[in-house]
């Protein structure tokens, strides 16, 4: 899911990483250490796995979401006699919501605890901070919400070899938004209010105003914050003036929320919607149970959703976590370590080269947040969900296939 850094801030972070990454990998040919990720070596009775999360910081709701789905998969999987035998032991990092940590992290679950492959980080921009230290050393990468092309795919149009995803891509989500808003909705005159220092909400309106134009809507106004602003008055009195039927407003909670309150104190009720980047539930603290009424986003999943995969699972993290429902982010985390699971198990080996093959050949995988088969991009085909907030809860609303 989700940047909050635009990739120029990593260039210097990457070329440090690299510098330090030859370093390490020098010292580590010396001692006969191998690259790609051992998981504690061939007759090691654990499997070990990194966790590179944002567990404090500015968007720690995120990836303490994550951790938490994620444990929850590990104690099943243990319980259970583990991966061919062989229990899952985690080394978890904090990354502070930071991509110079995440860097950092990467680093050092690569070289020096040698993990058969990294969960993380939630954020995009973190996760791709963390990608140049994955392909260097063979560790196969999966950022459970890490939804921007860029994580996996280079501007250049490369793929990179052992970056993945759980979560669709952002462009999805955008698509899913417009087609909502003119053909769910039937609405055409619609605005977008983007935070424009996020390539993750970027990149959600840009394939959103694609999409209506191409359904014969019609974008009457854009307007762009900044992330930590905290006023957004003025803009939204200009929006109203636009008289749109609609605003897009792709971007994260802690933004958003003082948005839609504020958008409701300015007199504007037509219906808002942004993608997963508003799954928090810090969402109704800052907005409000009542401004939030007549608002939508896309998510991964819905804890509503009947689905008796997803209400085993449901019912699985409520016993585990004090009666709390589980959101996208935990549901992520859960299916991530069941996808890695899955590869490890048909590549017979903790090998990074080998577990990257098979994450990469992966088809109609059955998990929580969907069936799903990852293509030639690393991009997993699979189901997305339309949430929409009433009276301060999350109410599964429908579901969209790819």
């Amino acid at each position: 899911m989700i940047s909050k850094n635009k990739l120029k801030r990593f260039a210097s972070v990457f070329l440090a990483s690299s510098l330090i990454i030859g370093v390490l990998a020098g010292c580590g040919e010396k001692d006969g250490a191998t690259s790609g990720g051992s998981g504690g070596g061939k007759d090691s009775d654990v499997i070990k796995i990194g966790m590179n999360l944002e567990l404090s910081g500015g968007v720690a709701s995120y990836g303490s979401g994550v951790a938490a789905g994620a444990e929850l998969a590990i104690d099943e999987i243990n319980k259970a006699g583990g991966i061919d035998g062989k229990q899952i032991k985690t080394v978890k990092i904090d990354n502070k919501s930071d991509a110079a940590e995440a860097t950092s992290a990467a680093i050092k679950l690569a070289t020096q605890e040698k993990v058969v492959a990294q969960i993380g980080s939630a954020t995009s921009g973190n996760t791709v901070a963390a990608v140049q230290i994955a392909e260097k050393n063979k560790m196969p990468i999966i950022g459970p919400s890490a939804t921007s092309t860029t994580v996996t795919v280079n501007e250049d149009g490369s793929v990179n070899d052992y970056a993945f995803r759980t979560c669709f891509i952002d462009p999805f989500q955008g698509q899913i938004a417009a087609n909502y808003a003119t053909k769910d909705l039937k609405l055409k005159n619609v605005a977008i209010y983007a935070d424009s220092s996020s390539d993750y909400a970027k990149g959600l309106a840009k394939s959103f105003k694609e999409t209506v134009e191409a359904n014969g809507g019609k974008v009457v106004a854009e307007e762009a914050y900044i992330a930590k602003d905290t006023d957004f008055k003025s803009i939204l009195t200009r929006l109203k003036s636009k008289k749109p039927e609609f605003i897009y407003i792709p971007g994260y909670y802690e933004e958003v929320g003082l948005i839609v309150k504020q958008a409701r104190e300015a007199g504007i009720d037509v219906p808002l919607m942004g993608g997963d980047g508003w799954d928090s539930p810090k969402m109704v603290e800052l907005a409000g149970k009542d401004a939030l009424n007549n608002t939508f986003f896309t998510n991964h999943y819905s804890s509503e959703d009947p689905d008796e995969k997803i209400q085993k699972f449901v019912s699985a993290f409520k016993d585990a976590n004090k009666d709390k429902a589980p959101d996208a982010f935990n549901a992520l985390g859960y299916d991530t370590v069941y996808w890695l699971k899955d590869a490890i198990e048909r590549a017979g080996s903790t090998d990074g080269e080998a577990v990257q093959k098979e994450l990469a050949a992966t088809k109609d995988l059955p998990l929580v947040t969907g069936t799903f088969s990852v293509d030639e991009n690393h991009h997993p085909v699979k189901t997305a969900t339309v949430l929409e907030f009433k009276d301060g809860k999350q109410v599964f609303n429908s579901k969209v296939n790819p």
